[in-house]
């Protein structure tokens, strides 16, 4: 993988135990939004995107009743501040970490935002 235009990540054979990706029309309808809004949210960094296959695409954790996942943000914004490449902060986020006993991203849907922010924190160091 490597990071290209902010909050998009080119997977060449993405290894992320993603159970389902959205693509930018299933994100447009999902969210009720035109596309250029879509590529608002992840130029903001409200979500991350990677192209597989030459489509881009957001994993469905990323989202919750239809809109991004609020604790998404700012934990990109930490990753980043640390270092993370956008390719890394994905698979960060999406691959089991032992300290956590689940995937990043499913620990800050389970309401888990602290004790994540403070691994990827200390991650850092």
């Amino acid at each position: 993988m490597r990071a290209s235009a902010r909050g998009v990540v080119h997977a060449r054979g993405v290894t992320e135990p993603v159970s389902e990706w959205l693509t930018i029309p299933d994100l447009v309808d999902l969210l009720g939004v035109p596309p250029s809004k879509v590529h608002r949210l992840i130029e903001d960094r409200q979500l991350l995107a990677t192209r597989i296959d030459g489509v881009l695409r957001v994993p469905a954790a990323f989202l919750r009743d239809g809109e991004p996942l609020h604790e998404l943000r700012g934990t990109i914004m930490l990753l980043a501040d640390a270092g993370y490449s956008d390719d890394e902060a994905m698979r960060w986020l999406t691959s089991e970490d032992d300290s956590l006993g689940v995937a990043p991203i499913e620990a800050l849907r389970a309401g888990r935002k602290a004790e994540v922010r403070r691994v990827a924190q200390a991650l850092a160091f």
